[in-house]
């Protein structure tokens, strides 16, 4: 703790980065000045959410709990940060796992082994991984199945990495459970009317971060940014308008909900290091709770077959999923009319976002957390 807060003292050039680099080192083992929301205190304070907002039918649907029993949290320093420690339902982040894993991968969604790799080896990864990854022992020698090569899939409004932009000629229907999901959330956080139109999912293993970036290239900045995370554990570091601001280092586990609205929604931001769950199980135990027999009518939550979970399970043994969604467009507006022509973009640059160190590789998924 002594080292991060004289880190955070100094401020000055790129202080984010300083900070990037101490919690990215595999020998960091003093954590007590990253913030831990399940054990809330110092700069954390209780935020109050839109319960009339979201009916209790509703947030079922969405496998979420009642809102009313949701507990969220501000930091001080940061309005308009709001965190939400896991609310969802027993067994309901396993179907949000196994769609990131099995259905949104799919075509057309688009993902980074499409930049390398000719389209018919893409059109299933599941099915070519599936009994690889049931298979998989403890051996870093094994090779990868190409799920675990995974590193992003962009829905909706598909980002181009290269430009930076959205645009209008390059969209595909984005997932109804997910925008639903979305939807209450956003709702429950006082944005009635939120609309789900791009995500970017990134799959993290412990070798993995997310590089410093702020997400502003969507066209409305006065929607929030919603961030959802399954699996292995991260740290999250928020900074300020500019990297020479230290950042508030903080905890993510397994079902946690982070948005970023307001002042908040263009601070820099990075994932620099990627946990064991804080349990030491294998994966964190409230994955471990399979779906009730009986889910609400309308529910968008779908039960997983024991075959299915076991792969998912397998995979989040060493890995993370978040998925990040946002509003590109308010009501009624439009794509500027240069706006980018080059649907799918070219390979992500050398000064990307999402670092690997055993490879060296950078890939870059432009997304919170």
């Amino acid at each position: 703790m002594a080292a991060a807060a004289a880190l955070t003292r100094e401020g000055g050039e790129d202080a984010f980065r300083r900070l990037f680099r101490f919690y990215r080192q595999r020998d960091v083992s003093d954590l007590r000045g990253v913030v831990d929301f399940s054990a809330p205190g110092g700069q954390v304070f209780r935020s109050q959410l839109s319960i009339s907002s979201v009916s209790d039918q509703d947030a079922y649907r969405a496998g979420l709990q009642p809102v009313s029993q949701w507990k969220a949290y501000g930091l001080n320093g940061y309005p308009g940060f709001i965190f939400i420690p896991n609310p969802f339902l027993p067994g309901c982040q396993r179907h949000w796992v196994k769609q990131c894993l099995k259905l949104y991968p799919q075509k057309p969604n688009v993902c980074n082994l499409d930049l390398h790799m000719a389209p018919e080896k893409t059109i299933d990864l599941w099915g070519q991984s599936k009994e690889q990854l049931r298979r998989k022992g403890s051996s870093k020698r094994e090779p990868r199945s190409l799920l675990e090569k995974l590193r992003w899939v962009t829905l909706g409004y598909h980002y181009n990495w290269d430009t930076k932009k959205y645009s209008a000629n390059h969209h595909t229907p984005f997932p109804s459970d997910l925008a639903f999901l979305s939807e209450q959330v956003a709702a429950a956080c006082g944005f009635r009317g939120f609309q789900a139109q791009a995500g970017i999912l990134n799959y993290y293993h412990f070798d993995s971060s997310l590089g410093i970036h702020v997400d502003e290239s969507e066209l409305d900045h006065s929607r929030p940014l919603l961030s959802f995370s399954f699996g292995q554990s991260s740290i999250f570091l928020l900074g300020g308008r500019k990297r020479e601001e230290a950042p508030t280092a903080m905890f993510m586990h397994s079902g946690d909900i982070m948005v970023m609205s307001g002042l908040s929604r263009l601070l820099y931001h990075a994932v620099p290091r990627v946990l064991p769950n804080p349990e030491g199980t294998a994966v964190p135990s409230c994955l471990d709770q399979a779906l009730p027999s009986d889910l609400p009518v309308g529910s968008v939550i779908e039960h997983s077959s024991d075959e299915d979970w076991q792969v998912c399970a397998k995979y989040l043994q060493s890995s993370r999923i978040n998925m990040t969604i946002r509003q590109v467009l308010a009501e009624g507006q439009k794509f500027p009319e240069d706006s980018d022509t080059n649907g799918k973009g070219q390979a992500p640059s050398e000064d990307s976002h999402h670092e690997e160190n055993s490879r060296g590789k950078r890939h870059k998924p432009n997304t919170v957390s």
